[in-house]
């Protein structure tokens, strides 16, 4: 782009050089042909420092640009030390300093060819020095980010094992434990039939949790999940995520329709559910409302605490990776909400109440998409 831009001012020039139209001409079509090359897609499939090969008929095509202008180099100056920076974002310092020749002589050799004065070469001494050490900077620079950015990578991989791992190995002991609470429960008496429902119940949240990191790592390496949305009745759904909340009568207060549906997908809508209802009991009070209403389009689910509320400028951050966490959690858990609720196609986001707050997703309607 920079040779292609290069070309349009050198055919802007002929309108202020007539006499050096032609040179000009020439100029514009080496620069716009040498442009059409570094934009060939044979350079992405090539070694990381062969396209630097293309920096030599670019130092030709300046120093052929200077000597179309009758040795002026105030236009190709700067397009030296563009062509440096360029040059340093890419390519390690060696390359850089291997530069230094050709670009010099790009620079001096159509100067003396047009009979400069020595003030006028001794530029050289000047614009070479800094490009170069301009580029060095911006090389550096670069080098830092991209080192950065891999390391960040293995960081980001290492995590990602990590919680695959942790998942499987939380599930595997888990499938033996809950075939023993259910082979219990066939022969236990009532009371202890009511223990071990609580047991199988805790079993089948803690596989959910496993679950949750796996998607954890399928969304940061996917960006996106596969979801199975269907139209469920809204009642059924928020009373079967109750079921794996463990909460005093009148803690949670349930504002559903009878004929009040959601077109989601079942398990990610209890994921999304029951998180935010631990979350409002843990750092809210009660009583906890769960409501779902329909507007413009969208569903919508609401879970309001009457605690004591977020401060404005910590809701935003509240759904970000790891934002709360602390004794009780790792901090997942509103993170999982958003990017469930975007999978959807909808949005996760707090609002202020009086008192408490109230976490909202929406979600597009089955009559939305139709």
């Amino acid at each position: 782009m920079l040779l292609i831009l290069a070309g349009l001012l050198a055919l802007l020039g002929i309108g202020n050089d007539p006499a050096h139209a032609s040179r000009l001409l020439m100029v514009a079509v080496c620069d716009f042909v040498l442009g059409a090359v570094a934009l060939l897609p044979q350079w992405a499939r090539a070694e990381p420092n062969t396209p630097a090969w293309l920096g030599l008929p670019s130092f030709l095509v300046l120093g052929l640009s200077t000597w179309s202008f009758g040795g002026s180099a105030s236009g190709t100056g700067p397009f030296l030390v563009l062509l440096y920076a360029w040059a340093a974002l890419h390519f390690p310092r060696w390359i850089l300093l291997a530069y230094a020749v050709p670009a010099t002589l790009a620079y001096l050799v159509p100067l003396i060819l047009t009979d400069q004065p020595p003030l006028i070469l001794g530029s050289a001494f000047i614009l070479m020095p800094i490009a170069v050490a301009v580029a060095l900077l911006i090389e550096a620079q670069a080098r830092h980010l991209r080192e950065d950015r891999e390391r960040l990578a293995r960081i980001e991989q290492w995590r990602g094992a990590m919680m695959s791992t942790l998942a499987h190995d939380v599930r595997t002991p888990l499938s033996t434990v809950r075939m023993v609470l259910e082979e219990l429960r066939t022969e236990a008496p009532p009371p202890v039939v009511r223990m071990l429902d609580a047991a199988l119940r805790q079993t089948t949240r803690i596989t959910r949790l496993a679950e949750g990191l796996l998607d954890v790592q399928r969304i940061d390496s996917e960006g996106h999940l596969q979801l199975d949305r269907r139209e469920h009745p809204a009642s059924a759904l928020v009373k079967e995520a109750l079921s794996h909340i463990r909460a005093s009568d009148g803690d949670v207060t349930v504002d559903v329709a009878d004929e009040q549906t959601l077109y989601v997908d079942k398990q990610r809508f209890e994921q999304i559910l029951v998180n935010l209802l631990t979350n409002a009991m843990r750092y809210g009070a009660p009583p906890v409302v769960v409501r779902v209403v329909r507007e413009n389009g969208h569903d919508r689910l609401e879970v309001r605490d009457h605690g004591p509320g977020i401060p404005a400028g910590l809701r935003e951050r509240m759904f970000g990776q790891f934002a709360a966490g602390g004794s009780e959690g790792i901090g997942l858990g509103l993170w999982i909400v958003r990017q469930l609720a975007a999978a959807h196609g909808g949005r996760a986001f707090a609002e202020e109440r009086e008192p408490g707050v109230a976490m909202v997703v929406t979600f597009p309607s089955l009559s939305s998409k139709g």
